[in-house]
């Protein structure tokens, strides 16, 4: 699991691809991106399934703030992402998220 960030040029906004690779994966068929960007909505972000069994989002996003998110697979499993910046603990569901700065 990673992201990378792009950040544009001409716009207070980072291009981030946030990647689930296949062995995190674990034979999925549906990936949603859930987190702070999207108002932690389970369905709203799908992430595209790659002939190599991956999956990828990437999603525009405003510069200057930290965003709490993970990955759910097929609709039971949260996963971290293994490359955050860092870990923050959630009160919801006892865990830790996912965290990219920008």
């Amino acid at each position: 699991m990673s992201f990378t960030k792009k950040f544009l040029k001409n716009k207070p906004l980072c291009k981030v691809t946030f990647t689930l690779p296949p062995e995190a994966a674990k034979d999925a068929t549906k990936v949603f991106l859930v987190g702070e960007f999207n108002e932690w909505k389970v369905d709203s972000t799908p992430m595209r399934k790659n002939k190599d069994g991956s999956f990828t989002r990437s999603l525009d996003l405003p510069t200057g703030r930290d965003y709490q998110f993970r990955y759910l697979i097929d609709g039971r499993e949260w996963e971290n992402d293994w490359q955050a910046d860092r870990y923050e603990f959630s009160p919801f569901g006892n865990c830790e998220n996912s965290v990219v700065s920008l």
